[in-house]
């Protein structure tokens, strides 16, 4: 099955807006075995839009159309492929009676240009939004499929998984499967290059790394019609894995490692405090993401200046004179004094330089310590990251969670 994306929207055109649409249901549609060949934005101008359809049309079999569902009278997505299809809008009651639900549910004033997302090109199915108050259209023509999905992100990814995704699922007859393997403290080139000889010579399963800042997801799938045979592929793929990557794996799941190491946290419920310095409370702010992590952590602090470093932690100012702030001793104490302060189990602490100014040759920019203390034993780590200042403290705060991770597993090995 050949597919289309057609991303509708001028603020996408002007680069207002990143379009993280496209990257979602190409990634989602890949799973299920479905070729995205073409990927094309148009701005908010019917006639353009039509003409992006009417080529989508007649070269693809689905037809995905993102944005241009809204009151507005610049979201003209559905009136225009009604036109071009020579369908017409009717007004659908249920979809009525929801969007008047929705204002009523928050005491909003529902302006009348809101009715406009209550009418339906006649024979399409609609696919309902619980996220916003534009639905989804599902219209079938000519033995193609055309789907019509909300342009604001979170909206469009609930109406694709509920609504959209099962429909798919039923209609592809290949079995598609895939296993996820999350890599930390590796870099995507290092990551690929264990994997060299498996990519070259992929067929099925196919091998793709994906990499974001301090972590590398490695997705493997397999198809074939037979479960079991699809399986017994991706077990033998699965030994490799965990042969070459035994150490860097830390999750069997597209779940990030600040997530993996918060679930770990709670279910072996380690009391957590942090220090932070060059990061701000960075980490602090990752660790309040993850919903119930106040049953685990309780103590963040951020000791910026020598003074806060000595006044709220402890810090002595004769390590301060002497090694200074960034300096293995002075984050010893930082996080031995954390722990006594916090009666937390595990304490961390982070010291550095984040750039662009205040490094000398002896601590250049990007030189950071990290203290990890856990059942009053304290490892100090030493690194030097590259990148500008936001890259250094958020390769820091990444690490911290690579060594809370891998401080727990170690103990309880």
């Amino acid at each position: 099955m050949k597919c289309e994306l057609i991303s509708v929207g001028t603020e996408l055109l002007v680069g207002d807006t990143l379009n993280t649409n496209v990257q979602y249901l190409s990634r989602e549609l890949s799973l299920l075995g479905i070729r995205v060949y073409f990927h094309t934005t148009v701005g908010d101008n019917p006639n353009r839009l039509e003409e992006a359809v009417r080529i989508a049309f007649n070269r693809s079999d689905l037809i995905i159309t993102t944005g241009g569902l809204g009151p507005t009278q610049d979201d003209l997505t559905k009136e225009v492929i009604a036109k071009l299809f020579k369908r017409e809008l009717i007004q659908d009651e249920k979809t009525k009676e929801d969007l008047l639900q929705y204002f009523a549910n928050r005491e909003f004033t529902m302006t009348p240009n809101n009715l406009k997302q209550t009418f339906i090109p006649e024979t399409a199915e609609i696919l309902f939004n619980p996220c916003g108050t534009a639905p989804g259209i599902l219209l079938k023509e000519q033995g193609r499929v055309i789907i019509m999905l909300p342009g604001p992100p979170r909206e469009m990814t609930r109406v694709f998984e509920d609504a959209v995704l099962p429909l798919l699922k039923q209609d592809n007859q290949q079995l598609v499967i895939s296993r996820y393997y999350n890599l930390s403290d590796i870099g995507e080139s290092a990551a690929e290059d264990r994997l060299l000889d498996l990519i070259d010579a992929q067929v099925n399963p196919t091998i793709a790394t994906y990499a974001k800042m301090g972590e590398v997801l490695v997705r493997i799938t397999a198809n074939g019609r037979d479960e079991n045979e699809v399986n017994t592929l991706l077990d033998h793929y699965q030994e490799i894995m965990l042969s070459r990557f035994k150490e860097n794996i830390f999750s069997f799941s597209k779940e990030s490692l600040q997530e993996t190491v918060c679930k770990l946290l709670l279910e072996k419920k380690i009391s957590v405090a942090t220090a932070e310095s060059c990061t701000g409370g960075l980490i602090a702010s990752q660790l309040t993401e993850y919903p119930g992590i106040s049953m685990v952590f309780g103590t963040g602090l951020v000791t910026y200046s020598n003074e806060a470093k000595i006044n709220l932690l402890g810090v002595k100012k004769e390590t301060l004179d002497t090694y200074g702030a960034v300096s293995a001793e002075t984050a010893r104490e930082m996080c031995e004094n954390l722990q006594k302060i916090s009666q937390s189990m595990l304490s961390v602490s982070v010291t550095g330089i984040a750039g662009p100014e205040g490094g000398s040759e002896k601590k250049p920019v990007g030189l950071v310590y990290i203290g990890v203390c856990f059942n009053e034993l304290t490892v100090v780590y030493h690194y030097h990251f590259n990148g500008e200042r936001k890259v250094v403290q958020q390769k820091t705060a990444n690490k911290v969670f690579h060594l809370i991770r891998k401080t727990i597993v170690d103990k309880s090995k």
